[in-house]
């Protein structure tokens, strides 16, 4: 379990085909970050959940097999690309963001980006049948950031667009400050809200 606040960004140092799967290196930007990382544990990679497999100095590894890679953007990852890391989150800690599982629904493009004064607007599109998903000012998680939808952009049978407002520290700390227009994202909707649409669907 996670909270979408992202502690760093690593940058991939390794990455081998092991069958349907592959096994990446990935290096902090963070000095000590992985002091009290242990192999089993779970540790957040753009949003996708993923377990420590070995731990060296300054580095960890990690394998993402065939059912991760078909459904995140990790398998579009190259040697020197940055992935947003976070910790999992413990029991007495702050929730800053919001419930995120690190249970990736669905990818999503970067459609534009906007530079403005003091902060960015990222635009994200991604397909229509998630659109009961999100809501007005309500929380999603992207690439593991919890961000706020800030406007529902268009709805249609072919995609759903959305805005949101990228403050400077989030520019800063994630992977954002790397993205293009046409990159894919991981995309996780409110826990809350999947379990309130299950729940509406079989009444």
């Amino acid at each position: 379990m996670f909270t979408g606040i992202v502690q760093t960004t690593g940058k991939i140092t390794g990455r081998k085909l092991k069958g349907d799967s592959i096994k990446f290196t990935v290096t902090p930007e963070a000095g000590g970050y992985l002091r009290d990382i242990r192999p089993g544990e779970s540790i957040s990679v753009n949003g996708a959940c993923m377990t420590v497999e070995s731990r060296q100095p300054g580095k960890f590894e990690f394998t993402t097999v065939n059912e991760s890679l078909s459904k995140t953007n990790l398998g579009a990852l190259k040697l020197n690309d940055f992935v947003n890391l976070e910790k999992a989150m413990k029991l007495d800690s702050k929730l800053d963001g919001h419930i995120v599982q690190g249970h990736v629904d669905t990818t999503g493009t970067v459609k534009k980006i906007i530079r403005l004064k003091d902060s960015h607007e990222f635009y994200f599109e991604f397909s229509p049948r998630f659109r009961d998903n999100i809501i007005y000012v309500g929380s999603i998680s992207i690439n593991g950031v919890s961000l706020t939808v800030a406007q529902i952009v268009k709805e249609s049978k072919k995609s759903i667009l959305i805005k949101t407002a990228i403050i400077p520290h989030t520019i800063k700390i994630t992977n954002f400050r790397y993205m293009k227009e046409k990159d894919p994202v991981n995309i996780e909707f409110d826990m809350l809200g999947k379990y309130v649409k299950r729940i509406m669907l079989n009444k």
